[in-house]
C-alpha cells in the first residue's frame, strides 16, 4: 500500500489542528478529547490515534496550535508602534497581551485554562515555562533600550525588571478575564500607562497613550 503523500499529511495535521482549535475555543481544555475533535472533524477518533497516540500527546499539541495562533495572531497596539523602539515598544507588547477586545479575550481564556493542563504535567510544565522566559526575554530587550534612551532608571537589571512586567501584566489580564465589566479595555490601557509611568518615575509622556 502506497503511504499518503506528504503534503496529504501536512494538509491532514492541518485540518486536525483546526479541529484542535475550535474545541478548545469552544469547551476549553476540560473538553479536548479525542472523541470531541473527531466529531468536530466529522472523522473517525481512529483516525485521530495516528497522529495522537495519547491524550497527553493531543494536549501537547494544543498547546503548540496555541503557541502558535498566539505568535500569529494580529498584534494592533505593535503594528501602530512601528518601528519604535524602548518604553514604546514595550508598552505594546504588554497591550497585545490583554483581552481588550473579543478575540483576544477567547484566546486569553485558552492560555489560562492551559496552566492547570501545564501544572499536571512536568514536561508540559517546563514547555509552559520556557514560553514564558522568551516573552521575558522579549521585553528585558525593550526594557533594555529604554534605559539606554533615557526613559527607564538605569539602576534595575532589564530581566528583572521584565519579571516584573511580565506578573503585572498577566495579573491583569486574569482579573480582566473574570470580571469584565470592571476592567474594560479602556481601564486595562489604563493601567498599563501609570505602570510604566511608575516605572519611569514621571508622566506617562513617553509610553504614547492612546485614547
Amino acid at each position: 500500500m502506497t503511504p499518503p503523500a506528504r503534503t496529504d499529511h501536512d494538509a491532514r495535521r492541518t485540518e486536525v489542528s483546526q479541529a484542535v482549535w475550535r474545541v478548545l475555543a469552544a469547551h476549553g481544555f476540560g473538553g479536548l478529547t479525542l472523541r470531541a475533535v473527531a466529531a468536530e472533524m466529522g472523522a473517525t477518533t481512529g483516525l485521530l490515534t495516528h497522529y495522537f497516540p495519547s491524550k497527553r500527546a493531543l494536549l501537547q499539541h494544543a498547546l503548540e496550535v496555541l503557541d502558535r495562533r498566539s505568535a500569529d495572531r494580529p498584534r494592533p497596539a505593535a503594528e501602530r508602534a512601528g518601528a519604535a523602539s524602548g518604553l514604546v515598544m514595550l508598552r505594546a507588547t504588554l497591550l497585545d497581551i490583554l483581552p481588550l477586545d473579543a478575540e483576544s479575550a477567547a484566546s486569553n481564556r485558552i492560555w489560562v485554562a492551559s496552566w492547570d493542563v501545564a501544572l499536571a504535567d512536568p514536561e508540559l510544565a517546563r514547555e509552559h515555562a520556557e514560553r514564558y522566559r522568551r516573552a521575558r526575554e522579549r521585553k528585558a530587550r525593550h526594557i533594555a533600550e529604554a534605559q539606554e534612551l533615557g526613559e527607564l532608571p538605569p539602576g534595575p537589571r532589564a530581566d528583572d525588571t521584565a519579571a516584573a512586567a511580565q506578573s503585572f501584566v498577566l495579573g491583569l489580564v486574569v482579573q480582566a478575564l473574570f470580571a469584565p465589566q470592571d476592567f474594560p479595555a479602556e481601564r486595562q490601557i489604563a493601567l498599563v500607562d501609570e505602570y510604566l509611568a511608575r516605572m519611569g518615575g514621571g508622566g506617562t509622556g513617553a509610553t504614547g497613550r492612546v485614547g
